[in-house]
């Protein structure tokens, strides 16, 4: 029964009923040691995030490159596809794909199968665009990590691919659907 008072949403950090802890003192230091890197990765990640929005277009910000990167990787999305899969409320979409639209990024058509609907994809010149930061990223990480052995890095980009689909996994769960092909 309820109070009337809403009942708040459970956040996957919040959910922590299928978590095990473990009594090994090793174990318990890594997942701090993760966490605290985590964290400083995702840090780092939103402000560069932000600062390639700009060089996309003057006035993006760092959710927007999200989307376009999304779209990109992803292909044409519904724009309730794009709500799901970025985890943002439908508002904050709507007003990144409409700068998008408006930098000529992102081309918007009606749905062929529900007229009521949107379908989004990334455009010639948000694709050169995108592609040139990405290409001046990776060689970025190449001089960044010269002195790594290949295999170092190909095991870092395994283990966090590892990482995020399991938080992909986690999202899904928590929405009651299964996670996103990319």
């Amino acid at each position: 029964m309820s109070d009337g008072n809403p009942t708040p949403p459970v956040h996957v950090e919040d959910d922590v009923s299928t978590a095990t802890t473990t009594s090994d003192p090793a174990a318990h230091d890594a997942h701090v040691a993760l966490e605290r890197e985590v964290a400083l990765l995702l840090r780092r990640a939103r402000a560069i995030q932000g600062r390639l929005a700009g060089e996309l277009h003057r006035g993006l910000d760092g959710a927007a490159y999200g989307l376009l990167v999304l779209l990109d990787d992803a292909g044409p999305l519904r724009a309730s596809d794009v709500v799901v899969r970025l985890g943002l409320d439908k508002s904050t979409v709507s007003r990144q794909v409409a700068s998008l639209v408006d930098a000529g990024l992102v081309d918007r058509v009606a749905d062929p199968d529900d007229g009521r609907a949107q379908v989004l994809s990334t455009s010639a010149e948000g694709h050169r665009r995108l592609s040139e930061i990405r290409d001046a990223r990776r060689a970025r990480w190449e001089a960044d990590l010269a002195d790594w052995p290949t295999d170092d890095v190909a095991s870092l980009a395994a283990l966090l691919g590892r990482l995020n689909r399991l938080g992909e996994a986690r999202e899904a769960q928590v929405r009651g659907t299964a996670p996103a092909d990319d």
